[in-house]
């Protein structure tokens, strides 16, 4: 009787493991990954540290959590508060989102963050990352879980690519999910580790392979470490003069203030006129400023 063909061997495991072994020896102490970390702490989490770096975070969100412990307590919260406290994290329309995030699941779901993908995602502000961040870091359940960090890990040590392409494709995605382990434990644990490996160890512009744990298992320094193919395509944005900065400061100046701030003052910021005046308006327009009378402010 010949013997049933045995189930082929999964070709992701050897780096599964070896980046999940590593994380258990180095793993930040973070304070969302706490045991005691409540589904909401790191939804405020995730929603902070997009774009921002860990060490910026951690203080605001430990004081943001102290203040709003539960959604309910944000939800309730004066908006003008919400900003102050956001401070210099920056991309400010989040703290917005994440205020009406709070308001919709009091009024949805009875104050408690939902279960499952697709209910997170119907959450203002919470798109596939987030949802499957909040899945696999909160809920403890198998979640596809891909920031940049990620991606660069899976271009690398998979794809054998210097850098993932600039905006997520298909093919990344189905990469992904094909390397994410089938069962919860294993998944969420997955999903962490490959983000730290990413953060802290294959970084984008300078990578530590010395002491990576998937060194010798790297498909990109198995095919010599290639160049970036995707280089021309990659366009970065100074920070001084932008309307980001602008922007910034009028925010800076609002939020150091107890009450409306004239608009002589506000003009103070920037020396450009038609440039401050284009990104007030972007401000207004956004919500994150009220206009009173000839001076600016707040939210309420």
């Amino acid at each position: 009787m010949t013997a049933p063909p045995s189930a082929p061997a999964d070709p992701h495991a050897a780096v599964r493991d070896a980046v999940a072994e590593w994380f258990g020896r180095t793993a930040r102490d973070l304070p969302w990954r706490a045991d005691d970390r409540t589904a909401w702490g790191v939804l405020v989490s995730e929603v902070m540290l997009q774009q921002t770096p860990v060490a910026r975070v951690e203080p605001v969100w430990r004081e943001w959590l102290d203040r709003w412990p539960q959604p309910a307590d944000l939800a309730a919260a004066p908006t003008a508060d919400v900003l102050r406290a956001w401070g210099r994290l920056g991309y400010p329309r989040r703290a917005l989102r994440l205020q009406e995030c709070a308001r919709t699941i009091v009024q949805r779901h009875g104050g408690t963050v939902p279960h499952g993908e697709e209910a997170l995602r119907a959450l203002p502000g919470v798109g596939e990352y987030t949802a499957a961040a909040v899945t696999a870091f909160a809920h403890r359940r198998r979640a596809v879980v891909v920031d940049t960090n990620v991606r660069r890990v899976l271009a690398r040590a998979v794809a054998g690519r210097a850098l993932p392409a600039p905006s997520y494709t298909a093919a990344e995605r189905a990469l992904a999910t094909a390397v994410a382990p089938d069962d919860d434990a294993s998944a969420t644990r997955w999903a962490a580790a490959s983000m730290e490996l990413g953060a802290l160890v294959c970084t984008a512009r300078t990578p530590r392979c010395g002491a990576c744990p998937v060194r010798d298992l790297c498909a990109w320094r198995a095919a010599g470490r290639p160049a970036d193919e995707h280089a021309d395509r990659r366009h970065t944005q100074a920070w001084a003069g932008t309307d980001r900065q602008v922007r910034g400061r009028v925010m800076a100046a609002l939020r150091d203030a107890a009450g409306p701030v004239p608009r002589r003052l506000v003009e103070a910021v920037w020396h450009d006129a038609a440039q401050l005046d284009r990104c007030v308006a972007s401000l207004v327009e956004d919500g994150l400023v009220e206009q009173d009378g000839e001076a600016l402010r707040l939210p309420a």
